[in-house]
């Protein structure tokens, strides 16, 4: 059987890092190349250095080149796999799913817990798990981790050592990992967004607040003074906010302003759901969006995406309510 050709895409990470006289520092992908060894037994892989950083210094110009690159060469290959840090790899699998929509080959990214220089890296399962899925035919953006496969978009990091490092929150892995092999659950694939674009176009103006008992409202003119064009909030529990204290009259103003107020919740699984209560219902009156069952790094991002992409308020409110890649649950 002729071997798929796999592009891999090396952004850093702790998967390709070295202990330096500070720590782990991310390395080139020479580092990498005692697995490979071992994966090009089963695929033909090409190997491309983007970037060599600890993916907490990876931002929004990064996303960008990221999915550029993506876009530039995956019609020489069968499938992408993208190694990445694992502390905002979520945040670039969800912000490359807007910036590739229709993407016609399948992206998967991947990293480490342990460096793969470590004999006991999580790192080789990984990578085997990446490579599997990007040849697999099933063309979307995912995120391999631990013998199971997510959309990048309901991928999040929940544990900061643990080798189970990310789930798939309010939505069913897309393929696991078993005696079986590579078993694909067709009804958790990424649903297909048209034809293949590159729409890179974001907006950094975007602010995401955690909602803490007693917070101070005056937050919000202080967003809206610094020129913030879009600002996410965790709430409490199905969306609760406190009203009490001048809370609505700084959403409020943030709204007049031009402002797209997105709401969400600070809870891990389930959705918001802010016609429950008074206080939710107040919220939908003043303009606010809902961020329903979509984690916060989806929200995030795709929030920055339609801003940047020039939508305003009422675009962006319709385009909260489209399920565009899995991120919601409609």
């Amino acid at each position: 059987m002729e071997k798929k050709h796999i592009l891999l895409l090396t952004t850093g990470g702790t998967i390709a890092s070295l202990p330096g006289g500070e720590g782990l520092e991310p390395h080139r992908s020479d580092v990498m190349e005692r697995q490979l060894s071992q994966l090009r037994s089963y695929f033909d892989i090409t190997v491309e250095d983007l970037m060599c950083l600890d993916s907490s210094n990876i931002r929004p110009a990064e996303w960008q080149q990221i999915a550029q690159r993506v876009f530039e060469t995956r019609l020489d290959y069968d499938g992408i796999v993208i190694s990445h840090g694992t502390d905002t790899m979520a945040y670039t699998a969800s912000a490359i799913t807007w910036m590739l929509p229709g993407i016609d080959r399948p992206v998967v990214l991947t990293g480490s817990q342990l460096p793969l220089a470590d004999v006991l890296s999580d790192g080789p399962d990984n990578l085997r798990t990446a490579f599997a899925m990007a040849a697999s035919g099933y063309n979307g953006i995912y995120l391999a981790f631990d013998r199971k496969v997510m959309l990048g978009c309901r991928a999040v990091k929940v544990r900061a050592s643990g080798f189970h490092a990310f789930e798939s929150v309010n939505a069913h892995y897309a393929a696991q990992v078993s005696n079986l092999g590579l078993t694909i659950d067709k009804t958790a694939l990424q649903p297909q967004m048209g034809f293949p674009q590159l729409m890179t176009n974001i907006s950094d103006s975007v602010f995401l607040l955690k909602l803490t008992p007693g917070l101070d409202p005056r937050i919000f003119e202080m967003l809206s003074v610094m020129g913030y064009k879009g600002i996410v909030i965790e709430a409490f529990g199905l969306g609760g906010i406190n009203v009490l204290n001048k809370g609505l009259r700084g959403i409020h103003r943030c709204v007049e302003d031009g402002i797209s107020v997105v709401v969400t919740t600070q809870c891990l699984y389930d959705s918001s759901d802010l016609r429950v209560y008074q206080v939710g219902n107040k919220l939908l009156e003043l303009g606010v969006i809902q961020g329903r069952d979509m984690t916060s790094e989806a929200a995030m991002t795709k929030l920055m995406w339609a801003i940047g992409q020039g939508m305003e308020q009422q675009e962006v409110a319709r385009l909260f309510k489209t399920n565009l890649a899995g991120e919601i649950s409609i």
